[in-house]
């Protein structure tokens, strides 16, 4: 029983796993971000730019999105899931905030108006997939079980 690993609390491994799947994605964010901004925005413009990041980013998600809820010992069903991509979209979005405050010199308005322009569509398609990504990754490991119950032959 001692060499067993302690269950961590529900909402401790929601937050926890929410904290890795934020931290993860957003690393590849930073990483992807000045090669964005100063490379290929002045020669292929900000929508093709943030067109060729997203893949990328959504990359990320798909494999931090399974990952984070395991290492963090997170067990539970979708709503777990789900408040795993919203909180991490909450520090995500946090963290946009901080960036565009202290290094571009962005005010609220300016950056709730990037959402109306075709990067900024892009990337708040970007950001429904990173808050869905957790419950999507689940729901796909989690189905094939349900599935091979199904396809059992019946007596």
């Amino acid at each position: 029983m001692d060499d067993e690993r302690p269950i961590a609390p529900a909402k401790a491994a929601v937050l926890n796993a929410a904290v890795i799947y934020f931290v993860c994605v957003f690393a590849v964010g930073l990483a992807c971000g000045p090669i964005r901004v100063l490379w290929i925005e002045p020669f292929l413009g900000p929508t093709l730019a943030v067109a060729l990041e997203t893949p990328l980013l959504l990359a990320a998600m798909w494999f931090a999105a399974r990952k984070a809820p395991r290492w963090a010992g997170m067990n539970g069903g979708w709503p777990s899931y789900l408040a795993v991509g919203v909180l991490a979209l909450l520090f995500q979005q946090t963290a946009d905030l901080a960036v565009g405050f202290g290094l571009r010199g962005m005010n609220i308005t300016a950056q709730l108006a990037y959402f109306t322009t075709p990067p900024g569509w892009i990337y708040g398609a970007a950001l429904t997939a990173f808050c869905l990504m957790p419950l999507i990754r689940h729901a796909r490991t989690a189905r094939p079980a349900a599935d091979s119950v199904k396809d059992t032959p019946r007596p």
